[in-house]
C-alpha cells in the first residue's frame, strides 16, 4: 500500500466515523472565538466529501476553504473540553489535514 493509498483508506475510514458521530448537541448554533461552530464542521465536510467524490482532487476555492477552516480549528481546539466532544473535532482537523496533504496545493 503507497502513501495515497494509506492517506485514502484513512480518511475513508475517519469519514465513516465521523458521519456516525452526532454533531455535539451542546454546541449547536454555539460559536468559539466568533467561528460558527456548525458552519466550521458543514464546511469541512463539504470539503472531505467533494475530495471523496472527485477521486481525491479539490479544486481551488474548495482547497482555499479546507485551509482557512483548518486555522479555525486550530484557533478553536484549545477552547473545546471533553464535555463539547473535543474528540469530535480533533477527528474534523485529522480529516482535512489528510485531505490538504494528499492534495497540495497552494493557497492564496
Amino acid at each position: 500500500m503507497n502513501r495515497t493509498d494509506e492517506s485514502d483508506a484513512a480518511v475513508t475510514h475517519l469519514w465513516q466515523e465521523h458521519m456516525r458521530a452526532p454533531f455535539p448537541a451542546g454546541l449547536r448554533g454555539a460559536d468559539r472565538a466568533g467561528i460558527d461552530l456548525v458552519r466550521l464542521d458543514a464546511d469541512i465536510a463539504g470539503c472531505v466529501s467533494t475530495w471523496q467524490s472527485n477521486d481525491g482532487s479539490l479544486d481551488a476555492e474548495r482547497h482555499r476553504i479546507l485551509h482557512y477552516r483548518i486555522a479555525d480549528l486550530e484557533q478553536i481546539l484549545p477552547m473545546l473540553s471533553a464535555t463539547e466532544d473535543l474528540s469530535y473535532w480533533q477527528r474534523l482537523h485529522q480529516l482535512a489535514q489528510l485531505v490538504t496533504e494528499a492534495d497540495p496545493r497552494p493557497t492564496k
